[in-house]
């Protein structure tokens, strides 16, 4: 059988197709704009999280204990209480919603009641305020949901019939874009487009999503900086001798992470049978406002090093400096108290804190194998805590590599967040999939008895406008013959 002859493109053809359609054009034009915006907003949310966490951070300077023993447990409760009472889809990351917005079995207005731009900007406000409270969440995982809201909204602006862009790329461009621009790192937001939010072909590759997510990530550069997040590494030259010490790492946050992501699937999940859990369920304030103060008690115990993100603790570790204070158990702390957090139901990310778990362990493991901070080890520490939580290996060593401009160790991070991932999955469910289940299913329910009160409201008005049978005329009535009685018949004789 012959091949048939391959064909040269038509230059000129392709040329008169692309601009012969303006409406096209002005859809592109739309999403890159709303791509920009979207990195402005992640951006703005960012100084907003500086700005909330110094102050945080000059009040447990300057105030007493026994203040920041009730700031904590005030400002969480007070956090939880607006998000139930308000905006109750924007606690949690922010991934889990993004991801069942991408679910086809809901409609515009279920997922609406998961990304939208009024959640935006609940979800900045709210997540600001728990590094208010020296909470421990991050801002990255919370860019997600910002970023998918304000692109979601650019739809009003699109062609909705004949447009080639849908909700669903919009949707899969704004996640991808916040993690770009929270980062600053491109790449990492392509590839988490690709590996943890598309499922489609054509939103993997559309050049104008993967244009809007760069545009949001060089808006990030633009805004901090060409700089690595976390600076540039020094890392001496790896040899044989540190398979075994990498391989250690790799096998610790494998366990570590598919630890924590089952723990948190369990206790998010609300239905455990103890106290805390039915506590959480009943008194939900007064929940969050108990385990501020367990953080804010661990935070004093530790000298603030587990308030926020643990990025600063992090980029201590990863310039080979010991004189950070408790250093030996930072990430086992800062495990209990991220866990504590999300537990509370307060709004925050999980990524920035993962990769502070992920540094304490790898800091941990190099004084053991080596009797000296390794920093090679730390970064591997990050990259395989967070592709453990997440079960995400490319993106979290890609997120890894560009914070730390680390290439002299792409190919150790690329092992080490491939073996952790692996070992996660043999202990838990993927956590952002199965939070996001637990969303769509309630979706569901909520679109059903939506549907089931409009049917009852439709056949109320459709019953009140029906017309009523007409009376009968007094001529009809006195023409009509009487009714006749029917006869009973005779009782038979008794014997």
């Amino acid at each position: 059988m012959s091949e048939r002859p391959s064909q040269d493109p038509d230059f000129y053809r392709h040329l008169r197709s692309e601009f012969s359609d303006g409406w096209r054009w002005l859809d592109r034009a739309v999403v890159l704009a709303y791509g920009a915006v979207a990195g402005l907003v992640v951006v703005a949310f960012t100084l907003l999280s500086y700005a909330a966490f110094k102050f945080y951070e000059a009040l447990a300077d300057t105030a007493p204990a026994w203040f920041m023993l009730l700031w904590t447990p005030a400002v969480a409760a007070g956090i939880v209480w607006l998000t139930r009472r308000f905006y109750p889809t924007a606690a949690g990351s922010g991934i889990p919603q993004v991801i069942a917005a991408l679910d086809p079995s809901l409609d515009n207005r279920s997922r609406a009641r998961l990304v939208s731009l009024r959640l935006s900007a609940a979800k900045v406000v709210l997540s600001a305020a728990g590094l208010l409270g020296g909470l421990s969440v991050g801002r990255e995982g919370p860019s997600v949901q910002v970023a998918a809201g304000v692109m979601l909204h650019s739809q009003r602006w699109l062609r909705h019939r004949q447009s080639l862009v849908n909700p669903y790329m919009l949707l899969v461009a704004g996640g991808a874009a916040g993690i770009a621009a929270a980062f600053n790192a491109p790449l990492a937001g392509v590839v988490f487009a690709i590996e943890e939010l598309s499922r489609k072909f054509e939103a993997r590759y559309s050049g104008v999503i993967i244009a809007a997510i760069v545009l949001a990530g060089l808006i990030g550069v633009s805004a901090f900086g060409n700089v690595a997040y976390f600076g540039s590494i020094h890392v001496a030259p790896l040899g044989w001798r540190h398979v075994v010490p990498s391989l250690l790492v790799a096998m610790v946050c494998g366990l570590a992470g598919g630890l924590f992501a089952k723990l948190m699937i369990v206790s998010l999940g609300g239905q455990s049978p103890d106290r805390l859990s039915a506590l959480r369920r009943t008194r939900p304030v007064a929940f969050a406002a108990l385990l501020g103060l367990l953080i804010a008690v661990i935070g004093l115990a530790s000298g603030g090093l587990t308030a926020g993100s643990g990025t600063e603790a992090a980029r201590h570790l990863l310039r080979g400096e010991h004189q950070v204070p408790g250093a030996e158990v930072f990430g086992l702390l800062k495990f209990i108290t991220t866990w504590l957090t999300a537990w509370s139901g307060v709004p925050g990310g999980l990524f920035a804190p993962s990769l502070s778990i992920g540094a304490g362990i790898g800091y941990d493991l190099s004084l053991l194998t080596e009797g000296h901070i390794n920093v090679a080890l730390v970064a591997m520490g990050m990259a395989g805590f967070l592709a453990a939580v997440t079960q995400a290996p490319l993106t979290a060593f890609i997120i890894v590599m560009e914070m730390i401009d680390g290439r002299p160790v792409v190919l150790s991070l690329m092992a080490v967040a491939m073996v952790s991932a692996a070992i996660s999955r043999m202990i838990s469910r993927p956590l952002y999939e199965t939070l996001a289940d637990r969303m769509v299913a309630t979706a569901i329910e909520w679109q059903a008895s939506e549907a089931a009160r409009r049917a009852r409201l439709a056949a109320l008005a459709a019953a009140a406008s029906a017309p009523e049978p007409p009376a009968p005329s007094p001529a009809a009535a006195t023409a009509a013959p009487a009714p006749t009685l029917p006869q009973t018949p005779p009782s038979a004789p008794t014997p």
